[in-house]
Formats: structure tokens, C-alpha cells, sequence
């Protein structure tokens, strides 16, 4: 997604993209259009696809406003503890129905698709490496383990699914997961 040269300040991208996020738990992907963003922030369509180039990427880049997590904000000196630690930062910005807005747009629209991949996902599996490249570098986990490829989707599996269950992704449930599935994977 390229970056565009930015017409708009900080505050008044805040203000769209706020109306970008309540306008997609409010109708979902597939009815928000950029029409109504641009009605209801008092400005013009070719502002906004100036801006933001279009639907696909004004929705991630809204979705994204909402904060990424750095790798060097979670260091708890073991592995477990930074993976519950990165997914309990993961869950206080989990938003039930932008998550279920989105479920099934990223596989009708192929841009949308894309530009999560690119956008959200793609720095989240970032973070996950870092993580795990500390602890390889630590000596906590072997450079050859087995299960290391495996743990981003582990994550995102966990993520998904207790949403999806409708169930919380609280302290308890985090420690389980990574105590009693992902560690034992990892040798720890």
C-alpha cells in the first residue's frame, strides 16, 4: 500500500477514521462506503481517495490508527511471559465487532485482503518473530526447534477461536494457552 503524501492533519484523520470504524461495526465491509465517510466527515470522495486510495485501504489504515505493538515494548526476560504478555496487549484492543465485520470481507474482497496481510498481520507476525528470535538468542528455546514456525499461527488461532467461541481471551485463558501448548511445543 503506498503512502500518500498527507492533505489531511492528524486530528482530522483521527475524527475519519473514527467514523470509518463506528460506520463498520455499525453496517459491516460490504455496505460501508467511502460516499458516506466523506457525507458524514464534511469532506470530499476525491479527498478521501486521494488520501487513502480507496476502500480497502482506508478501512486497514483506520483499523491500524488504532495502535501496532512493538516487540521492544514487551520484554518480560522469558519467553512465556512475553508471548502472554504480547497476546494480553493483543486483547485489550480486541474489538469483537470490528473483528466480525471484517471475518468475512477479507475473503470476498481480494484488495481488503491484501492490504490486511500487508498492513496488520504482517507486522503482528513481526512481533511474534522478534520475540522468538530473543528468546533463540537467549538460549531459552533451540535455533532448531521444531514448533518455531508454527507459533504465529498457534497465536492467531488462539486469538481467533475464542472469539469466534464467543468466549473471553482473558489472563487465565492466555496463561493455559502458552503454559500448556505453546511452551511444551518450544521445550520450555
Amino acid at each position: 500500500m503506498k503512502t500518500r503524501k498527507s492533505r489531511v492533519g492528524p486530528s482530522r484523520e483521527g475524527e475519519v477514521f473514527e467514523l470509518v470504524l463506528d460506520r463498520l461495526r455499525a453496517v459491516g465491509y460490504e455496505l460501508l462506503s467511502v460516499g458516506d465517510i466523506a457525507a458524514a466527515a464534511r469532506m470530499s470522495k476525491a479527498t478521501i481517495y486521494r488520501q487513502w486510495g480507496g476502500k480497502p485501504e482506508l478501512v486497514v489504515r483506520a483499523l491500524r490508527w488504532r495502535g501496532c505493538l512493538c516487540a521492544e515494548d514487551i520484554d518480560t526476560g522469558a519467553l512465556p511471559g512475553d508471548l502472554k504478555r504480547y497476546v494480553a496487549l493483543l486483547a485489550e484492543r480486541r474489538d469483537p465487532e470490528l473483528n466480525r465485520a471484517m471475518a468475512q470481507a477479507v475473503h470476498r474482497d481480494p484488495a481488503l485482503l491484501e492490504a490486511v496481510r500487508t498492513e496488520l498481520l504482517g507486522p503482528g507476525a513481526l512481533v511474534t518473530d522478534r520475540l522468538l528470535a530473543r528468546a533463540v538468542a537467549r538460549g531459552e528455546v533451540a535455533a532448531d526447534c521444531k514448533a518455531l514456525p508454527y507459533v504465529r499461527s498457534a497465536l492467531l488461532g488462539a486469538f481467533m477461536g475464542q472469539g469466534l467461541l464467543g468466549q473471553p481471551l482473558d489472563g487465565d485463558f492466555v496463561d493455559g494457552y502458552v503454559d500448556h501448548l505453546i511452551a511444551p511445543a518450544l521445550g520450555l
